[in-house]
């Protein structure tokens, strides 16, 4: 099944970035009152880290101060639930990777929101990628895609796959991998990327399919290698390891997004103004930088193609949950 996301806009913020030493700051505040960013995850992680850079630039531009509040839990849909409750005048705007809209719904049997009515969209921060990445519990000749499959399929009790979490992009990820190769792959959930990262490099776990950013170190030093990534082209990060296409598996293509949400019948001004604040923010330098620490690469959308997208996205996901018998009541 082909998930590329041929809507999304990429934007060429290095370029422009040399070109001004900043953004052109808007003409006049949109709110008199301060704003919040409700994240659905603990402080400290990449999602928080990039949402202080962009508050600190929208400050006194969108809103008087712009500040995080962190809501962790339930994979994010605290902090949704407190979006979908919150005055639909822009004081309140909730950033989230895309899994929380458009497959939690169809994962979880209580998401006390619905993500095409509760809520507007406003942009893409980023896109990023999956890598399926090894570590010393697959034997160390084992390089390429193609050879991790041959030796899946002769040692099927062995043939585990982590991701950070069950019910996640990844988790799917891995079983669509499996179907499409035909081979039995087993999936062992963890909670979040660290967990996962420690039982790779252990061993524990032969295979982990995760974020391109929490392995990008190990990689480097040689601890952990890629033998796949499932964007729709190399990534940027990991230019020398192949897609799944380039592999063999030509429509397996995995992305997914951190957007920005605000409550429904929020005035279509400030959906704008708010779209316009986070776009320039999103092309100063050091912002830039900060992403690419977490091996991300800024990318907008009108809040008409999010909204587009996550239409499409929200019915394909559910089919692909659906197709897998996935539940859960956590």
């Amino acid at each position: 099944m082909n998930l590329r996301r041929r809507h999304l806009l990429s934007l060429p913020l290095a370029l422009a970035a040399a070109r001004l030493p900043f953004p052109a700051p808007a003409a006049a505040q949109t709110l008199q009152k301060n704003a919040r960013i409700l994240l659905g995850f603990p402080a400290g992680g990449s999602g928080d880290t990039i949402a202080r850079a962009l508050a600190e630039k929208m400050r006194g531009i969108y809103a008087p101060q712009v500040v995080i509040e962190n809501r962790p839990g339930a994979g994010g849909r605290i902090a949704a639930e407190a979006l979908k409750g919150s005055e639909p005048d822009g004081s309140s705007v909730y950033q989230c990777p895309a899994s929380v809209m458009m497959i939690y719904p169809h994962v979880y049997t209580r998401t006390p929101y619905d993500p095409l009515r509760d809520f507007i969209p406003v942009t893409t921060s980023t896109t990023f990628q999956f890598s399926l990445t090894a570590g010393p519990g697959l034997p160390a000749d084992i390089g390429t895609l193609q050879q991790y499959l041959a030796w899946a399929k002769q040692n099927p009790k062995g043939a585990n796959y982590g991701s950070p979490s069950a019910g996640s992009m990844p988790h799917f990820a891995g079983v669509m991998l499996g179907r499409a190769a035909g081979v039995a792959l087993n999936h062992v959930g963890y909670k979040g990327g660290a967990p996962l990262q420690q039982d790779l490099l252990g061993g524990h776990v032969p295979v982990g399919v995760h974020v391109v950013g929490e392995a990008l170190a190990n990689i480097a030093a040689g601890k952990l290698r890629s033998l796949a990534t499932f964007g729709a082209q190399r990534n940027p990060f990991l230019p020398s390891v192949p897609t799944l296409a380039e592999s063999g598996l030509r429509d397996l293509v995995f992305e997914e997004w951190v957007a920005y949400f605000v409550p429904a019948r929020t005035p279509a001004a400030t959906v704008s103004a708010l779209h316009a604040g986070i776009r320039d923010a999103l092309a100063y330098p050091d912002v830039v930088s900060v992403m690419a620490k977490f091996g991300l690469t800024p990318r907008t959308d009108t809040p008409e193609g999010l909204a587009r997208a996550l239409r499409a996205e929200h019915a394909k996901w559910g089919a692909i949950v659906k197709s897998t018998g996935f539940t859960s009541d956590d």
